[in-house]
């Protein structure tokens, strides 16, 4: 999979300011720098999406679709910093 396209960052990035509001949760970045953050990671995830296919044991490696597997990181993710 590729970078995800300016649109789609900028929703990312929307919905985050959205969410931070929502939850009346303050954080110390400017919006500018919480864009330049959503960037950077998407654009890690592009650079390192081998690494972490890699990581993955098999049959998992082999069986789980793109969309299976980023739906296993985020789950992952989120639980581990108990978001969800």
């Amino acid at each position: 999979m590729t970078e995800l396209d300016d649109t789609a960052r900028t929703k990312i990035w929307a919905d985050l300011m959205k969410r931070f509001s929502q939850d009346g949760e303050s954080i110390n970045v400017t919006k500018a720098d919480l864009r330049a953050a959503v960037d950077a990671l998407d654009s890690y995830l592009d650079d390192n999406a081998g690494d972490i296919n890699n990581a993955l044991p098999n049959p998992a490696k082999s069986e789980l679709t793109q969309s299976q597997k980023a739906l296993l990181l985020s789950y992952v993710v989120l639980k581990r910093y108990e978001v969800i």
